[in-house]
């Protein structure tokens, strides 16, 4: 098989999808044959991918500019990637718009469907083409995968896609770089893109209330990068003087650096409205932090019994849990090993390989139908 995997997410500061393609073409070339070829695609005006960003997959760098090939993409269907990438077999998109094609199979991914209920937290982009054209995709592709039950379920019921069409690709999380340094409360951490939906005022008025009832409360550490809505978020919290002085914006952090905020952490919380799955919280849970997630999306689904779930909505609720891990060395040990087993059940290399299956047997439908 010839796999075209839509890498442009990928191109700069990885995060949330870029993260998720990149694990994801990593876990695909490992688990192909030899005679199989991974093409990663990429398009950008100013952006250059790395020289080998995977080992073993080819480069594609078609050097238009997202906005215009997307443009040309979502609204007219052209030109089909052949024309900018030579055959393939397989054109995967790292979102739920198709990538055009002569022959191809045809696979998207969605990870969540927030844009149809909240358009105001997304881009311009996004708001112009994903809500009119979701629905559509979805239904034409051959493949349409999920990231999460959550979001299975979602796509079923509000795309009117059968669930036995949908393929379930959880992402994993890469090994722990670094062991936990000690037992004694560090910082207080977020990792995630600063964005209206990761609630992140909520999470300034728990803190605020901790601070107050525990002067000597570890740091809260912000890590993430900056979108368009950020510096409404930014300036609510400069807007908060008992804490603005305790909270640490680290900005979009790499790999390692990520890793190693992990290590040093008593916690990881994410307070979201909504998740389609909640990669950060696996890697906090395999690295042996305790993770504080609301009971929104599909951050139960990800947490299992390891979590403490909250209500998003509740700062008193957000504060209450983390007080707990705070306070009650119990608590924090059983969360720590049933974190390492909960987040042991999402593994790249089995998404990778039920993909791959998929991929196989479209591609055998599609030739028996010829």
């Amino acid at each position: 098989m010839r796999i075209l995997l839509d890498y442009r997410p990928a191109l700069r500061q990885r995060t949330g999808v870029g993260q998720y393609v990149h694990e994801l073409a990593r876990a695909l070339r490992a688990a192909l044959d030899e005679r199989d070829r991974l093409i990663l695609f990429t398009s950008s005006w100013k952006d250059r991918p790395a020289a080998q960003p995977v080992d073993g997959a080819t480069v594609v760098d078609a050097r238009i500019p997202v906005s215009v090939l997307n443009l040309a993409w979502h609204r007219l269907e052209l030109p089909p990637v052949e024309w900018l990438a030579g055959p393939v077999d397989v054109a995967h998109a790292a979102h739920p718009l198709m990538i055009p094609s002569r022959r191809a199979v045809r696979a998207i991914t969605i990870h969540d469907l927030d844009y149809l209920d909240h358009p105001e937290r997304t881009t311009a982009e996004i708001r112009r083409d994903y809500p009119a054209l979701t629905a559509n995709h979805a239904r034409r592709a051959d493949i349409v995968t999920v990231v999460s039950e959550h979001t299975a379920r979602q796509v079923e019921a509000r795309l009117g896609v059968p669930a036995n069409r949908l393929v379930l690709c959880r992402p994993g999380a890469p090994p722990p770089a670094f062991s936990v340094f000690s037992v004694t409360p560090g910082p207080i951490l977020f990792v995630g893109t600063l964005e209206p939906r990761k609630n992140l005022p909520m999470l300034f008025q728990a803190y605020e209330q901790v601070v107050a009832r525990r002067p000597s409360a570890p740091k809260l550490v912000l890590a993430g990068r900056q979108v368009e809505q950020s510096a409404r978020i930014l300036s609510d919290l400069a807007a908060m003087p008992a804490i603005a002085g305790r909270v640490e914006y680290r900005g979009y952090v790499t790999d390692e650096e990520r890793q190693r905020l992990y290590a040093e952490a008593s916690m990881l919380v994410l307070p979201s409205l909504e998740e389609g799955f909640g990669m950060t919280a696996v890697e906090a849970m395999q690295a042996g932090v305790p993770v504080v997630v609301s009971n929104r999306g599909a951050l139960p689904e990800v947490a299992g019994d390891a979590g403490l779930i909250v209500d998003p909505t509740s700062s008193a609720d957000i504060r209450a849990a983390i007080e707990r891990l705070l306070d009650d060395p119990e608590e924090r040990r059983r969360s720590i090993e049933a974190g390492r087993l909960q987040g042991a059940r999402f593994s790249w290399e089995t998404s990778a390989r039920t993909l791959i299956a998929a991929y196989r047997e479209a591609l055998a439908r599609r030739r028996a139908e010829a």
